[in-house]
């Protein structure tokens, strides 16, 4: 049995640790009230704009507007892995790191073994943890992870969506946690580019617009600004998620240390009340040695 001395060292640490997690429980549950407000805002927003763009899609008969919607057979493919700079968050960067390893033995395995993917990741931890794993990934925006700014993204989006334009990738797409509540994330791999009609954005009917100056020069502009709000949205979701995700990964830490600390105090009881029982009995022991 432990010393009390080392119980009681053990108990101090983990009073320490708790309230490590309890701080760290209400610094992420601000930060995650803030981010929540901010997808809130910003998904009425893409999901309009995604709305226009499937409506569009069957009036677009300029080559340069066209290419945006172009479904071609997906040979070289590039997929944003979307986790956190920083741990602490439960399954929220495994769970994303399984996925990626699942789609390379699965739907893009001859892709990947012909070394026509290429994964973008934003966020160190699985850039980290998916090179450990012998996968080759590109970390020019992994730093996106620590300041999601909008002009930040549509700078890196642009970038591989004039790749795709180009015809250097036939498809790109964004495994990424969507947010859904804060004990509540949805690991999706949800495609970018090309567009793709969702049914539950386009309008029924026909929807008729008016353009003005003119539909190409519009749609030149509003077509690539739908794709960067669509991966703006994207990352938002993600970083909701992790706040989430270490807020309940946080709680369940610090009820852990609340009954390791019952455990350890009540060893400590027990080893005092040993002690003092040992005590007494040498004291008797001695009495009854004296005596005789």
């Amino acid at each position: 049995m432990p010393s009390q001395k080392e119980i009681r060292a053990r108990i101090s640490s983990t009073i320490s640790t708790q309230q490590i997690t309890k701080a760290m429980k209400l610094v992420s549950a601000t930060k995650l009230r803030k981010a929540s407000e901010a997808i809130v805002r910003m998904r009425p927003y893409a999901q309009k704009l995604q709305g226009i763009m499937g409506n569009l899609q069957e009036s677009t008969e300029d080559p340069r507007l066209a290419a945006f919607f172009e479904t071609r057979e997906p040979k070289k493919i590039a997929v944003f892995v979307v986790t956190s700079d920083r741990g602490l968050c439960g399954a929220f960067n495994a769970n994303v790191v399984k996925k990626v390893r699942a789609m390379i033995q699965g739907e893009y395995a001859d892709a990947y073994q012909k070394g026509n993917i290429t994964f973008y990741c934003i966020g160190k931890k699985g850039a980290e943890t998916l090179k450990r794993y012998g996968i080759e990934v590109n970390t020019e925006f992994s730093s996106l992870a620590l300041d999601i700014n909008a002009e930040k993204v549509f700078n890196a989006i642009n970038s591989v969506l004039n790749k795709f334009l180009v015809g250097e990738y036939d498809s790109v797409s964004v495994v990424y946690n969507k947010f859904k509540n804060a004990a509540t994330q949805i690991l999706v791999n949800e495609p970018l580019l090309p567009i793709v009609s969702d049914t539950t954005t386009v309008n029924s009917g026909n929807t008729d617009y008016l353009f003005e100056p003119g539909k190409v020069e519009i749609l030149l502009d509003l077509i690539p600004r739908s794709i960067k709000t669509q991966f703006y949205r994207m990352l938002l979701d993600s970083l909701a998620s992790e706040h989430g995700a270490r807020m309940v990964a946080m709680d369940k830490a610090t009820d852990n240390a609340g009954e390791l600390l019952r455990s350890l105090r009540l060893a400590y009881n027990q080893a005092r009340q040993a002690a003092i029982t040992r005590e007494i009995s040498e004291i008797v022991g001695g009495v009854a040695a004296l005596e005789g």
